[in-house]
C-alpha cells in the first residue's frame, strides 16, 4: 500500500494551499547595492530582479536568508537577489565580471547560450575548476550576439537553492522590434527542503512527490468505457512494466512554490501598460526540474525569438517552455489586468503574475488543468497502439535492413558490434517509419526501457496540450529568420539515446551515466548530424554547450537554432551543429536531478 507522504513534505501548521502559492512577502531579502558598482544599477520597472548594466559587473555570491512559504530558509544567492540581478549587456561589447565567492563550499556560473571561450563557461571539472571559498573569478569575454539568455551556477545543486538570473543583450544596430514596454519574466521552482534530501527521496522511490496515482476510481471509470477485460489489461500492463502512466514530473508542488521573478502567485509580480501599448514579455524557464505551460487568458502572445533567435512572428495561445529555454513574445493589452499562468506539466502547481494597468491589480487566476496520463505513443513511438514491442528485454520483430554508411557513436560503445558503427538507424519498406538499434550498453540495470519505432512529428504540443481547444505552440511551428548559419550538409552523424532506470532513479545516455562514459569527440570545423532518440516516457531538455543547435524538420529541412531542445518521449529529433568552437563543454539534460544522476557527457571539439 503506498504510504502518505504529506507530512513529510508539508508542515502541519502550513496548509497546502498557502504553501503552493506562498506569502505574499516572501522572497530574498535585498540590499547589497555597495556591492554592484562599477555597473549602473536601476530599479526594474516592475517589481523583481535588480537591473545592472555596462561592461563590469561585480557579483558576489553567498548565502541571503529567504521565507516563501512561512519556513524561513537560507538561499543561495547573487548580490542578495533571487532572482540574482538582470544582467544588460550589447551585442559587440567585452564584458568583464567579477565573481567572488562567499560560500563554504566551491560555486560557479555559467552563462547559458552565450558563445564565448570554454575557458569561460563556468562548468567546473570541464571549463575550470570553479570558484573556491574566498576567491573571485573574472570572466572576459566579446559579446557576439543578441536576444534573451540566462546565467545559473553548474555546482551541486546551487541553481535550485538561487542562484540564477537572466541576461538581455541588447543588438549591435537598432532592435527591429519596437514596443513600448520591455520585461523579463523569469519562472522557477523553489523547495524549502535541502535538495540533497530531495534527491534522496528520489533514488529511493522515483515518484515520492507524484500524488496523481492511478486510484480504484479511475479504475472503476476505466472500466465502464471500456470494458472490464481491457480495463484489466491496461493496469496488468502498465504494472508489468513497474512504470506509471501519470509520471510526468519527478517533483511537483507537493515540495515546490513556483516563482515568478521571485514572487510567488500570493506575491503577484505585476508588470505595468498603457492601453494599446506593445509589450515585450522574455520568458525564461530557470526551473531546477519543472516544464511550465503559459497562457495569458484574453491575450493572444506573438512569438518573435527563442533562445534569443528571432523566428518568423507566430501568434498562439498558450507556450510549453522548456527547463533552460527562453520565448519573447509580444502582447498588446487592452483592458485593465490580465493574469501570466505558468502551470507545471504535472498540473500541480502554477506561477503566476499580472499586467494591470495599476499597482495593485489582479485578474482570475485559472484553474489548473487535469492532468492528462501518458499514452502509448508517449511510450512505443510509432508502434504505440498497445504493442508490446519496445520494452527492454523484449524480442523485436519485422524484417531489418543494413544500418545505414557513414555513422559512428558518442560513446564508441558500438564499434564493436559486427557490421555497425552506430546503433543503425533503418528505415521499414512500409509507412516510413524510423527503426533503431541500441548500443550494447543500454543493455543493462541502467536503462529499463526501449523505444525501437521512435515517433519523428515536431507539431505535437506534448503530452496535456492535445487537443486543449488553444492554439499551442509547436517546434514545427517555429522557423528561424536568415536559415541556418552554415547552409552545407553535415559530413559525419552522431545518434545519441536518452536513458534511464525510473526504479533505480538513474538517468544516461546511450546506458552510461557520466561516471562510465568516455568523451564525444567532434573535428573542429567539421558540420555534424546529431540524432536524439528518448528511450524514456519523460521529456529531457537537451543543452550542448558552447555551440548552436539546428534543429531539422523531419524532412531533414533547417527549423530552428537553439540551445536547448526538448525531446518528447518516444521521439527522435535531429539537429545539425558546426564545430567552430575549440575546447571542452558539457552537454547534458538540463534536468537538475537527471544531470546529477547522469544524463551528462563531455564534448571534446580539437
Amino acid at each position: 500500500m503506498k504510504r502518505n507522504y504529506r507530512s513529510h513534505v508539508i508542515t502541519p501548521d502550513l496548509p497546502r494551499r498557502r504553501f503552493v502559492q506562498g506569502l505574499a512577502a516572501g522572497g530574498a531579502l535585498l540590499g547589497m547595492s555597495s556591492l554592484v558598482a562599477p555597473a549602473t544599477a536601476r530599479a526594474s520597472s516592475a517589481a523583481g530582479a535588480p537591473v545592472l548594466s555596462g561592461t563590469e559587473f561585480d557579483l558576489v555570491i553567498a548565502e541571503s536568508p529567504v521565507n516563501f512559504t512561512g519556513n524561513p530558509r537560507m538561499a543561495t544567492t547573487v548580490n542578495g537577489s533571487i532572482p540574482a540581478p538582470t544582467l544588460r549587456w550589447r551585442e559587440g561589447d567585452t564584458v568583464t565580471l567579477r565573481v567572488t565567492n562567499r560560500l563554504r563550499e566551491t560555486a560557479s556560473i555559467h552563462w547559458h547560450g552565450i558563445l564565448l571561450p570554454f575557458q569561460m563557461d563556468g562548468v567546473p571539472g570541464i571549463s575550470y575548476r570553479g570558484i573556491a571559498p574566498g576567491e573571485t573569478f573574472v570572466y572576459r569575454f566579446k559579446v557576439q550576439q543578441s536576444g534573451t539568455y540566462w546565467y545559473h551556477s553548474h555546482s551541486g545543486f546551487q541553481e535550485q537553492t538561487g542562484i540564477y538570473g537572466a541576461i538581455v543583450v541588447e543588438p549591435a544596430d537598432a532592435d527591429p522590434i519596437r514596443v513600448q514596454r520591455d520585461y523579463v519574466v523569469q519562472l522557477s521552482d523553489w523547495t524549502d527542503e535541502d535538495p540533497n534530501r530531495v534527491f534522496a527521496k528520489l533514488k529511493t522511490e522515483s515518484d515520492y512527490y507524484n500524488f496523481n496515482q492511478p486510484t480504484a476510481g479511475q479504475f472503476l471509470r476505466d472500466v465502464s468505457r471500456e470494458g472490464l477485460s481491457s480495463a484489466l489489461d491496461r493496469r496488468r500492463m502498465w504494472n508489468q512494466m513497474r512504470m506509471n502512466p501519470t509520471d510526468l514530473a519527478d517533483v511537483s508542488a507537493y515540495t515546490y512554490t513556483y516563482l515568478t521573478n521571485g514572487a510567488t502567485p500570493a506575491g503577484n509580480w505585476t508588470g505595468l501598460f498603457r492601453p494599446g501599448e506593445k509589450v515585450r514579455l522574455r520568458f525564461i524557464n530557470s526551473g531546477a526540474m519543472t516544464f511550465f505551460d503559459v497562457r495569458i487568458p484574453g491575450l493572444k502572445m506573438t512569438v518573435i525569438q527563442t533562445d534569443g533567435q528571432s523566428v518568423d512572428p507566430v501568434t498562439v495561445d498558450e507556450i510549453r517552455i522548456g527547463v533552460a529555454e527562453t520565448y519573447d513574445v509580444i502582447v498588446e493589452p487592452k483592458d485593465e489586468a490580465y493574469t501570466i499562468f505558468a502551470q507545471s506539466m504535472d498540473r500541480t502547481g502554477y506561477a503566476r503574475g499580472t499586467l494591470a494597468l495599476r499597482a495593485g491589480m489582479a485578474a482570475a487566476i485559472p484553474p489548473l488543468d487535469k492532468p492528462q496520463p501518458l499514452s502509448m505513443t508517449d511510450m512505443m513511438g510509432a508502434m504505440g497502439g498497445g504493442a508490446m514491442a519496445g520494452m527492454a528485454g523484449m524480442s523485436h520483430g519485422g524484417a531489418v535492413m543494413a544500418p545505414m554508411a557513414g555513422m559512428d557513436h558518442g560513446s564508441g560503445a558500438m564499434a564493436a558490434m559486427p557490421g555497425m558503427n552506430h546503433g543503425g538507424r533503418e528505415m521499414s519498406m512500409g509507412g516510413g517509419e524510423v527503426r533503431v538499434r541500441h548500443a550494447r550498453t543500454e543493455y543493462g540495470p541502467s536503462t529499463d526501457m526501449h523505444v525501437d519505432t521512435p515517433r519523428t512529428n515536431l507539431d505535437d504540443p506534448g503530452i496535456g496540450l492535445r487537443n486543449n481547444g488553444r492554439r499551442v505552440l509547436t517546434y514545427a511551428d517555429l522557423h528561424t529568420i536568415g536559415g541556418p548559419l552554415d547552409p552545407s550538409g553535415p559530413e559525419r552523424e552522431i545518434e545519441l539515446h536518452l536513458t534511464g532506470n525510473m526504479e533505480r532513479y538513474t538517468w544516461s545516455l546511450d546506458g552510461l551515466e557520466f561516471g562510465r562514459s568516455t568523451p564525444v569527440h567532434f573535428r573542429y570545423g567539421e558540420r555534424l548530424r546529431v540524432v536524439f532518440v528518448n528511450d524514456t516516457m519523460m521529456t529531457h531538455p537537451m543543452h550542448l554547450h558552447g555551440m548552436w543547435s539546428e534543429l531539422e524538420s523531419p524532412e531533414g529541412r533547417f527549423q530552428a537554432r537553439k540551445h536547448t531542445i526538448s525531446v518528447q518521449p518516444a521521439q527522435r529529433v535531429s539537429f545539425l551543429v558546426t564545430a567552430d568552437a575549440h575546447g571542452r563543454w558539457a552537454w547534458h539534460c538540463h534536468l537538475l536531478y537527471h544531470m546529477d544522476a547522469g544524463m551528462f557527457r563531455e564534448v571534446v571539439v580539437a
